[in-house]
């Protein structure tokens, strides 16, 4: 009798805890099914079937939460408080979507791409490219700033002399993702340690240890491919019809690079990035007016507009400068301020979607289901990177990649003696640099359309992105450099 008695209430608790646990990942699970058939359904699904993927997903984890008793005013709450978080980046973004066309009538960006071409080895363009973007990301702070100046201006050059424009990308993004990840001017980089609870130098140094041999075995390996790359060679007629396109638009002197270096000694004293951009983009436009007066003249007599309308215009709308080469036309064509606006609508999306999963109890049930009571080591490590790329594929954004994992393990790590740097250089090395792989993240989305070049294109040849996890992986399991709480103290 007693047997049957615990027979017939395991039954039921069983099939509840089973529809707990589905519930607590539904949400998840429908919306990764939904972004998935969005690749094949639509030729460009980030222009706004994946912003409804994430927002109808939002809405079934809000019932599911109310369903559990979750109050509206909490769920709520945790939405304005997520999107309030985006605010900065998604100011960003505007002001870069600017920065790029300022730069490009101002006759910056076409200067960088017509001197390189004077000075770059085809063969070792793609390793000379990494490095330069790693140093420009190392200064600014900021993989994105980088993709939209030297990366557009190098993506131009690689073009020209033949280079697969996916391995050119992979080239740009590995640079500044290095640089991005190493700058303490860097918003993920102080983003990390600040939800982990650990100290900024000593994450940087701490996370040095797995990504300067991430950033060694990229640059050996695009060395190898410019080396034993067959298709380098173009005639002497068509690097001249490329430059002669660019010489006859604009006036490309030496003084055109007193500005990125102005934005550069900004950056590096610290001023907030949104000031040092918009002075990047004012300047630019300053630029425009004493250099490129012939240009300006020319795109007023062709729009029959004043010159103030001009300015404002390709800020806002973007470049479209036509010159008699292809090439040229692509490089110089770009959407400004309003072309940002379905990235920003991506952004706001995923932390909707994210505030509803966090503020509905959704990541705490997750974490407990996924770690066992007494996790080894490597088991915290490999759960937290498998935890940061969920996000970054589910969520669509770096920044809830970094900072719910963050919150989610930073117990856990403290409770198995592990030092809290050992999770900011955890969720660096796979949610910061991952983000860029995922087609449907805001970040890839952002370098995607910066290079003009798609996701699954590029993605192959980051190799610094996808040697970080390995890396950090790896140095975990074989308990390489893992800090210890106890160790500290002693």
């Amino acid at each position: 009798m007693l047997w049957d008695f615990q027979l017939k209430n395991c039954i039921p608790t069983s099939k509840n805890l089973l529809m707990s646990n589905l519930m607590t990942f539904f949400p998840v699970i429908f919306l990764i099914l939904i972004l998935t058939s969005n690749i094949f359904l639509f030729e460009n699904p980030m222009s706004g079937a994946n912003q409804i993927a994430l927002l109808v997903s939002s809405l079934i984890a809000y019932l599911i939460a109310k369903k559990n008793k979750i109050s509206t005013h909490d769920i709520f709450n945790g939405v304005r408080m997520s999107i309030y978080s985006a605010i900065s980046p998604i100011l960003i973004l505007l002001i870069i979507g600017g920065l790029t066309s300022s730069w490009i009538i101002s006759g910056i960006v076409p200067a960088m791409v017509y001197y390189g071409i004077e000075i770059i080895n085809p063969k070792f363009f793609l390793i000379t490219s990494c490095l330069i973007c790693s140093l420009v990301s190392l200064c600014t702070g900021s993989s994105w700033t980088t993709a939209a100046t030297i990366g557009v201006a190098l993506v131009g050059i690689g073009n020209l002399i033949g280079i697969n424009p996916g391995i050119t990308a992979g080239s740009i993004i590995s640079g500044a993702y290095f640089g991005d990840k190493m700058s303490p001017l860097s918003e993920t980089t102080n983003l990390a340690p600040s939800v982990s609870g650990s100290n900024l130098i000593e994450h940087i140094k701490y996370m040095s240890i797995t990504t300067i041999p991430s950033i060694v075995i990229t640059l050996l390996i695009f060395f190898v491919i410019g080396l034993n790359s067959k298709s380098l060679e173009l005639s002497n007629s068509e690097i001249f019809s490329f430059t002669n396109a660019i010489e006859n638009k604009f006036y490309l002197g030496i003084e055109l690079f007193i500005l990125p270096l102005i934005i550069a000694i900004m950056i590096f004293k610290k001023i907030p990035a949104k000031t040092t951009l918009s002075i990047g983009i004012l300047g630019g436009l300053i630029f425009a007016i004493i250099f490129q007066k012939q240009l300006i003249f020319e795109m007023m007599d062709l729009k029959n507009k004043n010159i103030l309308t001009i300015l404002v215009e390709s800020v806002i709308s973007g470049t479209e400068i036509k010159t008699e080469n292809d090439s040229v036309n692509d490089l110089l064509t770009k959407s400004g301020v309003i072309g940002m606006s379905w990235i920003v609508f991506l952004v706001i999306s995923a932390m909707v979607f994210g505030g509803v999963m966090h503020s509905g109890g959704f990541l705490k049930k997750m974490t407990k289901f996924l770690l066992s009571k007494k996790p080894t080591n490597f088991e915290i490590v490999s759960t937290n990177c498998a935890t940061c790329l969920f996000f970054n594929i589910t969520a669509c954004d770096q920044y809830l990649a970094i900072v719910v994992p963050g919150r989610m393990f930073k117990e856990i790590y403290e409770e198995n003696n592990l030092h809290n740097t050992n999770l900011s250089r955890t969720i660096e090395d796979s949610g910061t640099v991952t983000s860029v792989l995922v087609p449907w993240n805001s970040c890839a989305a952002y370098h995607s359309e910066m290079l003009a070049i798609n996701t699954i294109n590029y993605l192959p040849f980051c190799f610094f992105n996808l040697l970080s996890p390995m890396m950090t992986l790896l140095f975990s399991y074989y308990k390489i450099k893992i800090k210890k709480i106890i160790d500290e103290n002693q």
